[in-house]
């Protein structure tokens, strides 16, 4: 095979034309878009995936910022599509997708990369470099596409959502799975200028929203809220904290209730941080709230979705562990750290952390939203949670690193206060009980697989 072109082959279990129309669909360069990509598109022209379509992504290599424009430059319907570079980084770039029949049900899907790099011969020694660079990002795309394709795409009716949240670290992600997932999509949005077609504004602090005008909803999922690990807990910054999380959820709830006919779900997010200290006892969705900061504003946040309950509304609060992702939230804070072989184990490292991938995040909510036994406080966190220095341990070893440094418990209190004690020292040991009594399946049960899959290591 030549130095310059890459290929990868998967077997999926699913028809050609459902494969093939699934890449046709919206949401899906994001969805296979891997979370540690520096990559982000930022315009198309067209729809789909015919011959002319052009796209444009924002890309980030090697700290410098450029443009990458692509165009679609052949189509054969349930057969392939080829893109070809205009613009970027490559001195070359032609990708065929090609889609192969696998008797009835099957398919064979097929990504074909013929490329050269820029400044000819001084390029050569990068090759090998570029391949394992393609191995990488390909190994996540047809994962993931296999993935929705034979457990979730075409598997239940589909449903008209509206998201608040959306631009979030679990919302940006969430909204492209769903579209490909076959669902329709319905943002709020807080700019009033230029709203797409699946956008509808709001200003919760001002108590403006207008459902009605938007046409009924299946469901309505609900994740706003400040990022609680940003700086430390001044008094301003809690109010910034508290306000952030209920008074969108008591807008939602508020127009709801003149909504007719009304949602059949509503999914409001919460954390694990209602359970506050909770040292070595596993804790379940009956265990009682702690008392601390954080879990009493969880207690509020939750308390503020009740109200959708009584109207009928199959009502959940989502009590979410850390989720890992390098595209955002610990993870992303913690990757360059233990990359570089400066991880630290924090104080003793016995505290428990409830961690779940983000494509588990995904599917479990997609699990809620089909199953109609689930309801009230569903914790949403991988079965086996594991103390820091576990955590540690199996993060620097991905990076095939050793963990040689610990943050002790009076420097992160020094740094970081009452955020440092209650979301870096505080313990949750926390199982899924509702989920796994409800069938669900986690892709990923164990730390290190997660970890490797969610870094594409």
């Amino acid at each position: 095979m030549s130095h310059n072109v890459y290929i990868k082959r998967t077997k999926i279990n699913a028809p050609v034309e459902i494969l093939f129309s699934w890449h046709a669909g919206k949401g899906a360069i994001s969805r296979l878009t891997p979370p540690w990509a520096p990559l982000k598109m930022i315009s198309r022209s067209g729809r789909g995936i015919q011959k002319g379509v052009k796209v444009a992504f924002r890309l980030s290599l090697f700290k410098i910022p450029m443009i990458w424009e692509a165009e679609h430059i052949a189509y054969q319907e349930n057969k392939l599509f080829k893109d070809r570079q205009i613009k970027g980084p490559f001195a070359k770039w032609e990708h065929t997708h090609r889609f192969i029949a696998d008797g009835n049900a099957g398919s064979i899907m097929e990504d074909k990369v013929e490329f050269k790099l820029p400044f000819g011969f001084l390029s050569r020694p990068f090759y090998g470099f570029a391949k394992k660079e393609f191995e990488r990002m390909f190994n996540y795309r047809h994962r993931v596409l296999k993935y929705d394709l034979e457990h979730h795409v075409d598997k239940t009716r589909k449903k008209r959502i509206l998201i608040s949240g959306a631009s979030g670290t679990i919302g940006s992600i969430l909204v492209p799975f769903l579209r490909t997932c076959g669902h329709e999509v319905i943002r709020l949005v807080r700019k009033e200028e230029t709203l797409l077609e699946d956008e509808i504004f709001w200003d919760p602090y001002n108590g403006i929203l207008d459902l009605e005008k938007a046409g009924p909803f299946d469901a309505v999922i609900n994740l706003n809220g400040v990022d609680i690990s940003r700086g430390r807990w001044t008094q301003s910054q809690k109010k910034r904290i508290i306000d952030s999380r209920i008074i969108p959820t008591r807008l939602l709830v508020k127009k709801m209730a003149d909504l007719d006919p009304k949602p059949d779900v509503f999914i409001s997010s919460s954390a694990v941080g209602f359970y506050g200290e909770g040292k070595n006892k596993i804790l379940s969705e009956t265990d009682n709230m702690g008392d601390c900061f954080i879990s009493r504003v969880c207690k509020q946040w939750e308390d503020a979705s009740m109200t959708t309950q009584k109207l009928g509304i199959r009502t959940i609060q989502l009590r979410i562990g850390v989720v890992l992702t390098p595209a955002g939230g610990a993870l992303k804070r913690m990757e360059l750290p233990f990359k570089t072989g400066c991880g630290v184990k924090l104080s003793h490292g016995r505290q428990y952390m409830s961690w779940i991938s983000m494509d588990d995040v995904l599917s479990g909510i997609l699990h809620i939203l089909r199953d109609h036994e689930i309801q009230g406080p569903v914790n949403l966190t991988a079965p086996n949670p594991v103390t820091n220095k576990e955590f540690s341990k199996t993060l620097a070893r991905v990076f095939s690193k050793k963990v040689f440094f610990t943050l002790p418990k009076f420097v992160a209190l020094f740094l970081w206060g009452e955020l440092g004690k209650e979301t870096l020292l505080a313990s949750a040991r926390v199982k899924p009980g509702k989920l796994l009594d409800n069938g669900f399946s986690f892709q990923h049960e164990t730390l290190l697989f997660a970890l490797k899959d969610m870094l594409g290591r």
